[in-house]
């Protein structure tokens, strides 16, 4: 098998799994329930993969990154934290609603995982909280922000963020009107003048 074709059948086996995962859940997903919606034998998962849990390790770890990523660059972008926690927010709010589907699997079946990579994720949502946190705290440090918590309304914050994924179905409203509602709301929370 050439390292195209396996990276192809890998890639299939990771979308069907996304699928079936945002749908069935974790534990409601058979292997051959993705090994079927990718095209292959129940057999070919474990040619590519050695178990469900790992295949919604990847998902988790690929989403938990690509997250993590946006989050930097929209800080890296300004040294400002109303401009920072406005593209932060923006950037944050669209991404779960552009990849609600994989997003509603990376954020809300966490306990599937095993305990390693479970503590491995937990990392990565750790770098993503401190970085809202920290652009909190420095918008009240520097007295653009008048939150009375700012530690609460981070993780506020988050979680508003977060559960777009949750909830979000594409005939819905456009991901760039909702990113742009969410900053409005994220700038009020944190009292932003």
């Amino acid at each position: 098998m050439t390292a195209e074709v396996n990276a192809g059948a890998r890639e299939r086996l990771l979308a069907a799994a996304v699928t079936a995962f945002s749908v069935k859940g974790f534990h409601g997903t058979t292997t051959r329930d993705i090994a079927a919606a990718a095209g292959m034998s129940p057999a070919a998962l474990y040619v590519h993969h050695r178990s469900k849990e790992e295949l919604l390790h990847l998902i988790s770890r690929e989403g938990h990154d690509r997250t993590l990523a946006l989050c930097r660059a929209a800080v890296a972008a300004s040294d400002d934290p109303v401009v920072q926690l406005t593209a932060l927010v923006g950037d944050f709010v669209h991404h779960h609603a552009v990849n609600h589907v994989s997003a509603r699997v990376v954020n809300y079946e966490l306990a599937a995982l095993a305990p390693d990579h479970r503590a491995e994720i937990d990392a990565v949502r750790h770098q993503i909280d401190g970085i809202v946190r920290d652009v909190v705290d420095r918008g009240v440090r520097a007295g653009v922000f008048t939150t009375p918590d700012p530690l609460m309304t981070a993780a506020a914050l988050v979680s508003l963020g977060v559960d777009v994924a949750r909830w979000y179905d594409e005939p819905g409203w456009p991901p760039a009107a909702l990113a742009d509602h969410y900053v409005e709301l994220a700038l009020r929370m944190v009292g932003a003048g």
